[in-house]
């Protein structure tokens, strides 16, 4: 992908037990929580899921040994992630290497609606529209995420070149993470000077109130993998 240094894609975790009780679960202290992981259908999802990323790389010349996860510390993401471990072990003969970063974490909603139920995020979709600068009392905004997921894209990129790298992540972790991304690179694009590598400069342009509103057309459904754009 031209302005990266990898190839990128994103899986939202599979359904998980917070999925499937309705619950808000977005403090790092309570998603570690080994009750709050996923569900036996995430399970399958992220199985399914490890099938199509291990096709894919079928058709790439990419070392077995340049293929690496990255994931959210959350019990549902780092389940996910080793789900589809396994299976690109099964089918490349050797078991990518699992980091996880804090900066992919869930984005935290505050702590009003910390274990409440989803029937609250109209609330916060709501702020959002409104201003994707400001966040949920005590929580994080869009563009506080935004910040978090800038950086965990430049460290994995100071990190590797020419690999196939797998973000594991959140529904609104990944839907402003591929929000910045795509309005980087097309910044990089029309710049059309100096170097073609995506920098903190084209993200930190892309963190404005025009780009990040549009985050939730990036939305992914649980267990979906998609190739970063």
């Amino acid at each position: 992908m031209a302005g990266l240094k990898n190839k990128y894609y994103v899986l939202r975790h599979g359904r998980s037990i917070p999925n499937e009780e309705g619950l808000i679960v977005s403090l790092m202290s309570n998603g570690v929580l080994p009750m709050y992981g996923l569900a036996p259908s995430g399970v399958l999802q992220a199985q399914a899921a490890g099938m199509t990323l291990a096709k894919e790389l079928e058709g790439l010349s990419i070392s077995p040994d340049c293929v690496s996860i990255y994931a959210s510390p959350f019990s549902r993401t780092t389940q996910t992630a080793q789900a589809v471990a396994d299976v690109l072990e099964s089918s490349l003969g050797t078991k990518p290497s699992i980091q996880l970063m804090e900066e992919l974490r869930e984005r935290y909603f505050g702590p009003s609606l910390e274990l409440q139920s989803h029937e609250h995020y109209p609330e916060i979709w709501a702020i959002d529209a409104l201003d994707p600068m400001v966040g949920p009392e005590g929580g994080e905004s869009v563009a506080d995420v935004a910040h978090r997921v800038s950086q965990a894209i430049l460290s994995i990129e100071s990190e590797l070149e020419g690999c196939v790298v797998l973000i594991v992540s959140h529904g609104d972790t990944l839907q402003i993470l591929q929000t910045v991304v795509h309005a980087a690179l097309l910044n990089l694009a029309t710049m059309g000077c100096g170097s073609n590598t995506l920098s903190s400069t084209h993200l930190n342009g892309a963190i404005c109130t025009p780009v990040l509103s549009q985050h939730r057309n990036f939305a992914l459904l649980t267990g979906e993998l998609r190739q970063l754009t």
